[in-house]
């Protein structure tokens, strides 16, 4: 029981960590010293939708045995509760501190990349190209995405059914990538601000259909992460770093914060958002700096990843 209820306060620190962007559970999921379960039981689940596909039962019951869920379900709990009680704060914090919100954000993403690129083991010509045209596509695209609200914001407003449905799909991936989180994802999409509303007000259909896309997300692009990070951890890295690099386009907190993808000069009270800025940062390097010692790394080991 004891064993459960800590499963369950780590699932909580998880959820907490990809409640807001820049954090990521991977990350989260090394300091806790759970990464390598975490990614043995996700592939297995995996396994077990893919075999009820093909309608291989007998393959999909060794799959779903084969799963840690006395690791898993508690985990899950877990950030299930982190997501129920920290989203109304969140929600509270941007609609009322934007701009201060906006600087701990890119604190907490500005963090990222120096987790990122320390994870990075080989800095040659082609990744500095990814990462830099990465960074470059993704600074544009966010800038040219139009208003969405009364003005001009980077949150799509009133977004359809279906898109909860792929920003899940697409958001879940982070949750095994250390370095970035899931709630990044949905910011550079301009669906933070709705799933997070969706969340607090307690909309469940809104819910389940994220929860369906997060489910089949999952699935569907566990293989190709595993795969990626095998054969690819280099490029991976390149690409994740440019994508936050380019990301400051919507978490630059002048001069609306998170509601505009405007970029204007540091102008107001600055004291609160840039000690922000720094908390964020200091934050998400101190978590790596603990990580790599209570796991005695220098970088992300894949070496464990099964190679079937």
């Amino acid at each position: 029981m004891l064993a459960l209820l800590g499963n369950v306060v780590r699932g909580f620190l998880m959820g907490a960590a990809d409640v807001v962007p820049g954090v990521s559970g991977g990350t989260v999921a090394l300091v806790l010293g759970i990464y390598r379960r975490l990614i043995s039981s996700v592939r297995a689940g995996a396994k077990v939708l893919g075999r009820l596909v093909k309608l291989d039962f007998s393959g999909a019951r060794h799959s779903f045995v084969s799963v840690e869920w006395r690791l898993i379900a508690p985990l899950l709990i877990g950030v299930l509760i982190a997501v129920a009680t920290l989203s109304g704060v969140i929600e509270h914090l941007l609609e009322n501190s934007p701009v201060q919100m906006a600087g701990l954000f890119l604190g907490l993403v500005a963090g990222s990349v120096v987790v990122a690129w320390g994870l990075l083991e080989v800095r040659d010509v082609r990744r500095w190209t990814v990462m830099v045209i990465v960074a470059i596509v993704t600074f544009v695209l966010l800038g040219a995405r139009g208003g969405t609200s009364d003005d001009t914001v980077s949150q799509v407003a009133d977004p359809a059914l279906w898109a909860f449905f792929i920003a899940g799909a697409i958001a879940i991936c982070a949750m095994i990538l250390p370095g970035i989180s899931g709630s990044f994802l949905l910011v550079t999409m301009g669906m933070y601000g709705p799933v997070l509303s969706a969340v607090s007000d307690r909309d469940l259909a809104i819910i389940v259909v994220f929860g369906l896309g997060c489910v089949i997300g999952l699935a569907l692009f566990s293989q190709v992460l595993h795969w990626a990070l095998v054969e690819h951890e280099p490029t991976v890295m390149a690409g994740l770093i440019g994508l936050m690099i380019g990301s400051i386009r919507v978490l630059w907190p002048w001069p609306s914060g998170l509601d505009s993808t405007e970029l204007g000069w540091i102008e107001g009270p600055v004291l609160v958002p840039i000690g922000l800025m720094v908390l964020g940062f200091v934050v998400v390097v101190a978590i790596d700096l603990i990580s790599a010692r209570i796991a005695g790394r220098d970088h992300v080991d894949t070496s464990f990843l099964p190679q079937d």
